[in-house]
C-alpha cells in the first residue's frame, strides 16, 4: 500500500497532513527574519595598533608587514588589507565563509601574541577585534535640542549609546559630532614666559599633586581597614591653586593657564538639516538581521525618550532598513497578486470551480510548507527567497493540473471517482516525478557555486526546489483525495465558463493539428528557422548591457566632499554649509545629515517616495553632481546606497587597485590610470584613496647647540608635543564620572608655524633659551596613509558608471590597463567589479552543469539517449526569448536577469517532456510512426501544455510591472521569464515535434546503413 492508497482510504488524513503543513507555515511566517538580501557576512577579523608619533612610513615596515606575516598564518584567510596612517596601523583579514569567526578571532590572536614582541616597544598593544571597518551603519539616530553641549553629549554617551549596546544585534556605535568632556588647560606662553615656568613644570606639578593611589590595609586586629591616599583635587578652583612653581613667590597653575570644564578638541561637526545634532551610527552584528535589529532600536529609543528632559528630542535621522521593509512587502503582494493570476488562469482553462479549488489547494500547502522548511534552515524572507516563491506559484500547480487531468481522462472512461483517483495518479507518479526532478535538477549544481553570490542563489534555489518538491507530493497524495471527493467528470455539469473554455480549446486544437500537420511535413524547414530566431537572438545580445546589480531607487543617496589639501576643519566646514544649504532647498529632499571633517566631509540624503517627485535617484544624482561642483574648492561625488554591502562589496561599480613595491612609482602610475579612465567618458565620481595630507611641519633638534646649553632632545619633544598637539595629565572625577585633563597651549599661540618662537625651553643651569635656538624648521606635504592590498602596496580607485554606459564597457576598459604598466606592477579588480565576472561565470557554470544533470534524468524516464535530446531543444529557444524580452524591455544583463533565465531552463523543459512523453506512448500503444505519434499527442497535449506555460508566465506578470520598491532587481528577472516562456511555448510546439521526427528519421537510416552489411554478409541460401 503506498501513500497515495492510503490518502485515497483515509481522506480526513489527507487533509490534516494539509492542515498541518500550513499551520507550520503561518507559525514560521510570523518569526522568520526579514531582509533585503540573505544574510551572509564574510567573516572578519581586524588588528588595529597605536603607535603615537610614527610615520605612515615607519608604521608600515614596522607594524602593518608584522601583522601581515602573522596573519597570512591564519587559517582561512581569502585576502588582506592593511592601513599604515600617522600614529597608527591596520590589518584587516577576510575569512571563507565557511570559517567560523569565533575560531578565526581566537587563532587571529594567537599569532598575533606570538609576534607582539616584535612590535616597537613604543606602539601600544594590539586590538583584535571581529569587526569589518569598511561596514556602515544600518541607521543613525539624532539627538538635539535647546539645551548645552555638554548635556546633550552626556545624554548621547551614558543614556542613549548605554542603552543601544544591550540592544541584542547592535555591534559597533559610531559617534558623529559628539564630543567627550575633558577639564581644559590652556596655557599662555607670554604667561610662561613671564613667571620664568616651562610646561614640564605646569605638566610634573599636576602629575604629582593631583593623584590617587592605595596605600594597603591596617590591622587592629579585631578590624582591617583599608587605607587610600585621596589626592586628587575636588573641584575646579583647588586645581586653579596647585603650586607649579614654588620660591618665594609662587606660581599657581591659574596664573600660567586657563582651567575649564570643557570638552575634546573639535575635530568634526554633525548636523541635521543645517541644526547641530549628536549623532549616533549603528552597525549591527555579522550574521544579525538589520530589519530585526532596527524594530529593536527603535522600540528601545521609544524608552529613552520618556527619560529625557522635555525639549530634548531623540530621532532616527537616516535608516537603511526602511527600503528593505518596503520592498519585502512589495514582493510579497506581487505574491498575492501571482496567486490570483494563476488562479483566474486555471478557472479559464478547467472551466470549473471545483476543479480550480482542487488545483489551487496546491499553491498554500506548497508555498507555507516551503516557508517553514526556510524557516527551519535558519533563512530568512529576503529578494531572493521571495523571488523564490513568487515564480514557484507557477509552477506548484503543474503537477495537480498533469494529476487531474489524467484522473479526469479515466473518469471519462466511466470508473467511479475514487478508483479513478487511483489508478489515474499511479499512471502518471512516474512520469510528474521525472518532470520535478528534471527541475530541481537544474538548481542542484547552484549548491556549488563559490563565495556570497553562491550562497545568494543557494537560497534561491533551495526555495524553488522545496516548493516544486511539496507540490509533488501533494499531487500524488492530497490531490488524488480531493478528486476522489470533488471531481466531476461529467461535461453537462460543466459552467458557462467551462463550455466556453471547452469549445474555444478545441477550435484552437483543431488549429494546431491543420498547422503541426503541415509543419510535420518539412521539418527542416522548422528547425531552420528555428536556428535563424536564434541566429537573430544572438545578434541582439551584442547590443544588451552588462552589469552586476541594476540601481535601485531607494530614495537615499551619499554625497562625498573633499575640500583642497590641507583645509582646515572651520575652513571645510564653510564650504560643506553652502552644499548643505543647497540640498536642503531641494524639494525632493526630505532630511539631509552632514558628517564635516577636516578636508571633506558627507552627507547622507533621504527623498520623499519616486510616486512623489518627477525626477529618479539617478537623475537627481547628475544634477547634484554638477550644480555642487562649481563650488571653488570642492570636489563632489555621488553613491548610489542601492550597490552597497551586495556580496560584501562598498558600492562602487567600477573599482580596482594599481599594486606594486615602490610608492613612487605607484603614485604616478595611479595618477595615470586615473586620467585615463576619466578621459574614456565611461567612469565618473572617479575617488582614489590615495592623497596627501596637511603640510607638515618638521622640527629637526640641532644636536649641537642643544648639547651646548644642556637641553635633551626628550625635552625639545615634550615641549612641542604637550604646547602644540596637547597632552593628557590627568583623570578628574565628577558626578561619578572620570574624564581626561587635557592640556594644550591657547589657539591663538598656536596658529602659525612663527608661534613656535614663542615658546621657551629650560637649560641644564636653569635659564630659559627661545625653542627656535636649539631646533629647525621645515615644511613638507605630509602623506596620510599607506595602503596593502594581499600584502602588497596598492592604491585603489573607484568610480560610477558614466549615464548612459554599461559596467561591463568600463570594466573592459580597466582591464586593458594591466598590459600598459610596466613589469612588477598590474591593476586588479577588487569589489563588485571583481564579483561581476566571477558571477556570471558562476552562473553559465551552474547553466552547463544543470543541463548536463536534467538531460542523465530524462535519460533514465525515458530509457533512451536521443529522447533528452529532444526534450532540451527548447531551452536555446527559451533563452532567445529572454534575450528579446530584454532588448525590448531597455533591461540590462545582470545577476537576477541570470537568475531568470536559469529558472527558465527548468520551467520550459516540462512542457516539452509533456509532450514527447505522450507522443512515446501513443507510438507504442498504436504502433504508429514518429510524425503521426507528434501529430497526435501534439492536439492532446495543447490544453496542458498552454495552462503549465500561461499559470507560470501569470505568476512573472506582477513582478514584471514593476510598481513598487525594488521593482529594478525584479523587473529584469521577471522579464526573461516572460520572454522566454512566450517564445519557447510557442516554438516548443512545432520545433519539438520536428526535431523528434528528424532525429527518428536519422535513427531509422542510420539502423537501415547498420544493416546492410549484415545482409550483404549473410550465407546464401541453399539451392533446391
Amino acid at each position: 500500500m503506498n501513500i497515495t492508497e492510503i490518502c485515497l482510504r483515509r481522506p480526513v488524513f489527507a487533509w490534516m497532513i494539509m492542515c498541518g503543513t500550513i499551520l507550520f507555515g503561518i507559525l514560521a511566517i510570523s518569526r522568520i527574519g526579514v531582509s533585503q538580501f540573505p544574510d551572509v557576512d564574510n567573516p572578519t577579523v581586524s588588528v588595529n595598533v597605536s603607535w603615537p608619533g610614527a610615520s605612515p612610513e615607519d608604521v608600515e615596515t614596522s607594524v602593518v608587514n608584522q601583522l601581515e606575516d602573522a596573519m597570512s598564518q591564519v587559517t582561512g584567510v581569502l585576502s588582506l588589507t592593511g592601513q599604515a596612517r600617522t600614529g597608527s596601523g591596520r590589518v584587516t583579514a577576510t575569512f571563507d565563509l565557511s570559517r567560523n569567526i569565533d575560531l578565526a578571532l581566537q587563532d587571529t590572536q594567537a599569532k598575533i601574541a606570538q609576534i607582539q614582541r616584535s612590535l616597537p616597544q613604543s606602539a601600544l598593544a594590539p586590538i583584535v577585534s571581529k569587526s569589518n571597518p569598511d561596514d556602515q551603519p544600518i541607521m543613525t539616530v539624532g539627538i538635539s535640542g535647546p539645551f548645552s553641549r555638554q548635556l546633550l553629549a552626556d545624554v548621547a554617551r551614558y543614556q542613549v549609546q548605554d542603552m543601544l549596546q544591550t540592544v541584542p544585534g547592535v555591534g559597533q556605535i559610531q559617534t558623529m559630532g559628539y564630543l567627550d568632556r575633558n577639564i581644559r588647560i590652556w596655557v599662555d606662553a607670554g604667561k610662561l614666559v613671564a613667571t620664568g615656568t616651562t610646561v614640564t613644570d605646569v605638566t610634573a606639578a599636576l602629575q604629582k599633586q593631583h593623584v590617587s593611589m592605595p596605600g594597603g590595609q591596617l590591622d587592629t586586629g579585631g578590624l582591617a581597614f583599608d587605607v587610600r591616599v585621596v589626592g586628587e583635587v575636588p573641584d575646579l578652583p583647588t586645581m586653579r591653586n596647585i603650586v607649579v612653581r614654588g620660591g618665594q613667590t609662587p606660581v599657581h597653575l591659574q596664573d600660567v593657564a586657563l582651567v575649564e570644564d570643557g570638552f575634546v578638541d573639535v575635530t568634526s561637526y554633525a548636523r541635521s538639516n543645517g541644526e547641530p545634532v549628536q549623532g549616533l551610527g549603528i552597525l549591527k552584528q555579522p550574521g544579525s538581521n538589520a530589519v530585526a535589529v532596527a524594530k529593536a532600536v527603535r522600540a528601545a529609543l521609544d524608552k529613552v525618550q520618556k527619560t529625557l528632559p522635555p525639549g530634548m528630542k531623540l530621532e532616527v535621522i537616516f535608516d537603511t532598513t526602511g527600503f528593505i521593509s518596503e520592498s519585502v512587502n512589495e514582493i510579497g503582494l506581487e505574491l498575492g497578486l501571482a496567486v490570483l493570476l494563476t488562479a483566474l488562469v486555471c478557472w479559464v482553462f478547467l472551466g470549473s470551480i471545483s476543479s480550480t479549488m482542487n488545483v489551487l489547494f496546491a499553491i498554500p500547502m506548497s508555498l507555507l510548507g516551503t516557508i517553514a522548511i526556510l524557516y527551519f534552515s535558519g533563512f530568512t524572507l529576503n529578494t531572493f527567497t521571495l523571488l523564490g516563491l513568487s515564480l514557484a506559484v507557477g509552477l506548484v500547480v503543474d503537477d495537480a493540473v498533469m494529476v487531474m487531468e489524467n484522473i479526469f481522462r479515466h473518469a471519462e472512461m466511466g470508473k467511479d471517482r475514487v478508483r479513478a483517483a487511483g489508478e489515474g495518479t499511479k499512471e502518471i507518479t512516474f512520469a510528474a516525478l521525472a518532470a520535478t526532478i528534471a527541475v530541481i535538477a537544474i538548481f542542484m549544481p547552484v549548491a556549488f557555486m563559490s563565495g556570497v553570490i553562491g550562497k545568494f542563489f543557494l537560497q534561491f534555489g533551495v526555495t524553488l526546489s522545496v516548493a516544486v518538491a511539496i507540490s509533488y507530493v501533494e499531487a500524488i497524495t492530497l490531490a488524488p483525495a480531493r478528486c476522489a471527493q470533488m471531481l466531476r467528470a461529467s461535461h453537462e455539469a460543466r459552467g458557462v465558463v467551462g463550455r466556453l473554455a471547452d469549445r474555444g480549446f478545441d477550435s484552437l486544437s483543431r488549429a494546431y493539428a491543420w498547422a503541426l500537420a503541415r509543419s510535420l511535413r518539412a521539418p527542416w524547414l522548422v528547425l531552420v528557422a528555428a536556428f535563424t530566431v536564434l541566429a537573430l537572438a544572438g545578434y541582439v545580445a551584442t547590443f544588451i548591457k552588462q552589469e552586476f546589480v541594476p540601481s535601485q531607487d531607494q530614495s537615499r543617496l551619499s554625497v562625498r566632499l573633499s575640500a583642497v589639501v590641507g583645509a582646515s576643519l572651520d575652513e571645510t566646514d564653510k564650504l560643506v554649509r553652502r552644499a548643505e544649504e543647497y540640498l536642503i532647498k531641494q524639494p525632493e529632499v526630505v532630511d539631509v545629515m552632514a558628517n564635516v571633517n577636516a578636508g571633506g566631509g558627507n552627507f547622507f540624503v533621504t527623498l520623499v517616495p519616486p510616486s512623489e517627485r518627477k525626477s529618479t535617484q539617478a537623475e537627481l544624482a547628475a544634477v547634484w553632481r554638477k550644480e555642487m561642483g562649481t563650488e571653488p574648492g570642492l570636489r563632489v561625488s555621488v553613491q548610489d546606497l542601492s550597490q552597497q554591502g551586495f556580496a560584501g562589496s562598498r558600492g562602487w561599480p567600477v573599482q580596482f587597485s594599481v599594486r606594486g613595491s615602490d610608492w613612487d612609482t605607484l603614485v604616478a602610475l595611479s595618477k595615470r590610470l586615473k586620467e585615463l579612465t576619466a578621459a574614456s567618458g565611461l567612469v565618473t565620481d572617479i575617488e582614489s584613496d590615495y592623497a596627501l595630507g596637511a603640510p607638515e611641519l618638521v622640527i629637526a633638534p640641532d644636536r649641537a647647540r642643544a648639547s651646548d646649553v644642556g637641553v635633551t632632545v626628550q625635552d625639545i619633544a615634550t615641549t612641542v608635543s604637550s604646547l602644540v598637539g596637547g597632552v593628557v595629565v590627568g583623570q578628574y572625577s565628577s558626578g561619578g564620572r572620570r574624564m581626561d585633563i587635557r592640556l594644550r597651549l591657547t589657539r591663538l599661540q598656536r596658529g602659525r608655524p612663527e608661534d613656535l618662537r614663542l615658546l621657551r625651553i629650560r637649560t641644564a643651569t636653569g635659564t630659559q633659551v627661545p625653542l627656535s635656538s636649539v631646533v629647525t624648521t621645515k615644511e613638507q606635504p605630509e602623506l596620510q596613509e599607506i595602503n596593502h592590498a594581499d600584502r602588497e602596496r596598492a592604491i585603489t580607485i573607484t568610480g560610477n558608471v558614466a549615464p548612459g554606459h554599461a559596467q561591463s564597457e568600463a570594466l573592459a576598459f580597466v582591464q586593458g590597463f594591466s598590459t600598459q604598466l610596466p613589469p612588477g606592477y598590474r591593476a586588479v579588480l577588487g569589489g563588485q567589479s571583481s564579483q561581476f565576472g566571477d558571477a556570471m561565470s558562476s552562473l553559465l557554470f551552474a547553466l552547463l552543469v544543470g543541463m548536463l544533470i536534467a538531460y542523465m534524468v530524462l535519460a533514465s524516464q525515458f530509457n533512451s539517449f536521443l529522447h533528452p535530446v529532444t526534450v532540451l531543444t527548447i531551452l536555446p529557444l527559451s533563452v532567445a526569448g529572454a534575450v528579446f524580452a530584454l532588448f525590448f524591455a531597455g533591461k540590462t544583463l545582470n545577476v537576477f536577469s541570470m537568475i531568470g533565465l536559469l529558472l527558465l531552463m527548468g520551467i520550459v523543459k516540462k512542457n516539452s517532456i509533456i509532450l514527447v512523453d505522450y507522443a512515446i506512448e501513443v507510438r507504442e500503444g498504436e504502433k504508429l510512426d514518429a510524425r503521426q505519434a507528434m501529430q497526435r499527442a501534439g492536439p492532446i497535449r495543447l490544453r496542458p501544455i498552454l495552462m503549465t506555460a500561461v499559470a507560470t508566465l501569470m505568476a512573472a506578470v506582477p513582478s514584471a510591472l514593476g510598481l513598487g520598491p525594488g521593482a529594478e532587481t525584479r523587473g529584469p528577472m521577471a522579464d526573461a521569464v516572460i520572454g522566454g516562456l512566450v517564445l519557447s511555448t510557442a516554438l516548443s510546439l512545432f520545433v519539438v515535434p520536428a526535431f523528434y521526427v528528424v532525429a527518428d528519421d536519422a535513427k531509422r537510416r542510420l539502423a537501415r546503413r547498420a544493416d546492410r552489411p549484415a545482409l550483404a554478409n549473410a550465407p546464401e541460401p541453399p539451392v533446391a
